[in-house]
């Protein structure tokens, strides 16, 4: 599946990221073009003999319930092209169907989801999805996606298909989706759905080495405190 966004040319995509004219040509364009790439793939494949068995020790206590430990769906990636993203699971089987329950029962709740798309009690963790979720060892299978080019280390949110004409703007379609971002580790990461497309703009705009070095390092802080991402 490949939207129109695919298409896009420097002409198209000017008026809505702004700056997007100015960052193709010259210096800045080497990080963009496949230094961040580069750096990703490096970083993956150091982190791979540490990360890979403990993924495996995690995997296996999530499966002491007698389901898969990993979870996989569908998201949108860069150019709108879909791909699946892997998370260890952190929820209780037949989510879903919990989900539409509680909502159904708890106007706020469903206010909340409407608006942000995430809650801040949410049903259908468990109670050690909830320690992979606030220490972000969950997003480790991810590194698979950043390996084959699915995603990034650093970028915007992923976001699901039915979550798409709820976003305005246009940048997220220009990146590479991240496991962290500048959203992820911000102090207004409860705002609403529609706000995430502010900080992925921004994002785009100032991208640079150093601006991915300083999510990463702001990411670090994230996880030690155990606030998830």
């Amino acid at each position: 599946m490949t939207l129109q966004v695919n298409d896009l040319d420097r002409r198209e995509a000017a008026p809505i990221v702004g700056t997007y004219l100015d960052v193709k040509e010259g210096f800045p364009n080497i990080y963009r073009g496949f230094g961040k790439r580069t750096l990703d793939i490096a970083l993956v494949l150091l982190a791979a003999p540490f990360v890979v068995p403990l993924v495996l020790m995690l995997a296996l206590v999530i499966a002491l319930d007698g389901h898969n430990p990993f979870y996989v769906q569908n998201r949108v990636g860069r150019h709108g092209r879909i791909f699946r993203i892997y998370k260890l699971r952190t929820m209780i089987p037949n989510a879903k169907a919990r989900l539409d329950d509680y909502l159904a029962r708890n106007i706020e709740a469903r206010l909340e989801w409407e608006q942000k798309q995430k809650l801040r009690k949410d049903p259908r963790v468990t109670k050690f999805g909830q320690f992979l979720r606030n220490t972000s060892l969950d997003e480790l299978p991810q590194l698979l996606n950043v390996l084959k080019g699915d995603m990034s280390l650093i970028g915007p949110r992923p976001m699901m298909i039915e979550q798409m004409s709820m976003y305005p703007g246009m940048a997220y379609y220009l990146m590479r989706p991240g496991i962290s971002g500048s959203w992820q580790v911000s102090d207004r990461n409860g705002t609403t759905f529609a706000a995430r497309s502010n900080f992925d703009t921004e994002y785009y705009r100032e991208l640079t080495f150093w601006s991915d070095l300083k999510i990463i390092l702001r990411t670090l802080v994230v996880v030690m405190r155990g606030t998830g991402c």
